[in-house]
């Protein structure tokens, strides 16, 4: 048994306990882990230096160092965020559609848990908590594989979230990180059928790519994104150049910065020159 497949029998062993998790234990669950994000911060910070230190030893650029940065205000970010899917709808047991047969029989479209999820990602590390907050919500054990770039700061997010479940009586295993960052295992983890079931990659096209061509396991293909601005003709350009110039600047790493700029033709002559 390889070592992927140790996770996923981990996971399969915890699956019924998430799935069936009462949607007051899911919340409780995720108060808990934006709480430990606060009270460990200092915890998070000392991991994250770590990667940070190594990616200027491999001359990151700028752009990719803040992608993998972490500091007070984007863990606090990530706290908020897992209370604001406390205030989200349960998503599992609600009826989408149904209808009852002529012999009385009714069939209906429920929303369940899909299982164990695989997510493989890149290098920012506030993917670790978004992903993991989600699955968590809608009754899903989760296994994460992010880049090496950012082991320390996922590790101690991880271990973090982990202990913060278990004080509410979730299992651990709920939620695990792949700490071995080899290709083997990323290959591996797609090949875990049988243990998961489905795996979402999360990042470039090359990454989404190979996931798709080599996975045996069920992928949810993500789209790679091209992220707009359309500056129309009737636009107020200076709000519109305000605009443009923060959708590319304000953080230029991100995945929804402005890639391509649109505009009209006839705002084009006025426009582009500023």
């Amino acid at each position: 048994m390889n070592y992927a497949e140790t996770l996923g029998v981990k996971a399969k062993a915890v699956e019924s306990a998430i799935a069936t998790a009462a949607p007051q234990v899911k919340n409780n669950a995720l108060a808990a882990i934006a709480d430990a994000l606060l009270s460990r911060q200092e915890e998070i910070l000392a991991a994250n230096a770590k990667d940070l230190e190594a990616a200027v030893q491999n001359h990151m650029t700028a752009s990719l160092q803040d992608r993998l940065r972490l500091t007070p205000a984007r863990i606090s970010g990530m706290a908020d965020a897992a209370r604001q899917l406390i205030a989200a709808e349960d998503p599992i047991g609600s009826v989408d559609s149904g209808s009852v047969r002529p012999n009385g029989l009714q069939i209906l479209k429920t929303r369940v848990p899909l299982g164990v999820i695989g997510i493989i990602f890149e290098s920012r590390p506030n993917v670790t908590v978004d992903a993991a907050t989600l699955c968590l919500k809608a009754g899903n054990v989760v296994i994460l594989r992010g880049g090496k770039e950012a082991i320390h700061s996922n590790t101690a997010l991880a271990e973090i979230m982990r202990d913060a479940v278990e004080t509410v009586g979730l299992p651990r295993d709920i939620i695990q990180l792949v700490e071995d960052t080899s290709r083997e295992t990323a290959a591996d983890m797609m090949h875990l059928t049988g243990y998961l079931d489905v795996l979402i990659p999360r990042g470039g096209a090359g990454l989404i790519r190979s996931v798709v061509e080599n996975s045996t396991v069920p992928v949810i293909e993500t789209g790679t994104g091209n992220c707009h601005v359309y500056v129309d003709e009737s636009a107020d350009l200076d709000m519109a150049l305000d605009i443009v110039f923060n959708a590319k600047t304000q953080r230029i790493g991100v995945c929804n910065a402005c890639e391509s700029l649109l505009v009209h033709r006839d705002a084009a002559e006025r426009f582009l020159p500023r």
